[in-house]
């Protein structure tokens, strides 16, 4: 059983928020379960998720030992950009959800992991997500990054609360961009009102930095690389939709139609580094764009291009 612990820097938050910011391996989901199973106490003692904490507090996590996965390995092929003993990286194709959730307890990309890796993966993220690290959107390609066991996972979830791990996408966005790079510093929360969305809007928003460049101008579209500083929830494309440029095909955050043949949002996880958790050097995985992103930027540079 591995014990996490914890000392309050600030007061006010909701537990089950302050957990999942500040241990991005472990999903808020998973943090409620921890604290009904009374696994997170508080100055010894157990709260409910929406306790507040307060400066200082003293909280100490039991993760429990990985429950026996129920979620079936599939035979999927997977495009695999590296493996080792202790990672595994993969360039996940659109339309592929990364983990069983409900209604799409098949055909996900740890369900194929789990037919090319076996037992081993990392449990550190429960049964539903063993070996995922970070996520991308189900309509989102590119680099993912898979750890084999609980050292890796920690040391690799550590890189990732420290911000040090390079994640660098690129996306076609309406509209064309007045500066030729710039950065987005807005806080991101859920939606005031719908819940399934993200927003800049939310009060209770986590600090969030886009750093965005452009790479070619077409008029009416621009193709930009955006690289995090953060990593929140569906953070490029509410960024770039908050400053009036959301991403070409993301109906969630931009127009209800698309003017393009588009299976949702045009965004590519392309460039992921970090620091090795066993080598200690520095990796970096370059993921090629899908077919269908080079198509697009092949039309719209017949279309005439403005860069």
């Amino acid at each position: 059983m591995e014990k996490i612990h914890l000392i309050a820097e600030h007061s006010g938050e909701r537990i089950d928020r302050f957990l999942s910011g500040n241990l991005e391996a472990l999903s808020r989901s998973y943090i409620q379960k921890l604290l009904k199973e009374s696994r997170i106490l508080v100055n010894n003692n157990t709260v409910k998720a929406n306790y507040k904490i307060l400066k200082g507090d003293q909280i100490d996590i039991q993760i429990p030992e990985p429950e026996i996965l129920d979620i079936r390995p599939e035979n999927i092929p997977l495009d695999i950009l590296y493996e080792d003993d202790d990672i595994l990286i993969v360039n996940k194709p659109k339309g592929m959800v990364v983990h069983p959730s409900p209604g799409h307890y098949n055909h996900t990309l740890v369900n194929a992991v789990l037919y090319h890796c076996g037992d081993r993966l990392s449990g550190i993220n429960g049964v539903l997500r063993p070996g995922i690290v970070h996520r991308i959107d189900m309509d989102t390609t590119g680099s993912l990054l898979i750890c084999k066991n609980d050292h890796a996972h920690q040391i690799l979830a550590e890189q990732l609360k420290d911000h040090s791990i390079t994640r660098k996408y690129q996306a076609v966005v309406y509209g064309n961009l007045k500066a030729d790079s710039g950065t987005v510093d807005a806080p991101i929360g859920r939606h005031p009102i719908d819940r399934k969305k993200m927003s800049t809007k939310s009060l209770h928003g986590k600090r969030a930095v886009t750093h965005f460049t452009v790479l070619e101008r077409f008029g009416n579209y621009t193709y930009i690389e955006c690289t995090l500083e953060t990593g929140r929830t569906h953070q490029i494309r509410v960024h770039m939709a908050s400053v009036g440029h959301p991403i070409l095909g993301d109906t969630v955050y931009g127009p209800a139609r698309c003017p393009f043949r588009l299976q949702g949002q045009t965004l590519h996880a392309k460039t992921l580094g970090f620091v090795h958790p066993s080598t200690g050097e520095y990796m970096e995985f370059d993921a090629p764009l899908p077919e269908y992103f080079s198509a697009l930027l092949d039309k719209l540079r017949q279309s005439g291009s403005t860069r």
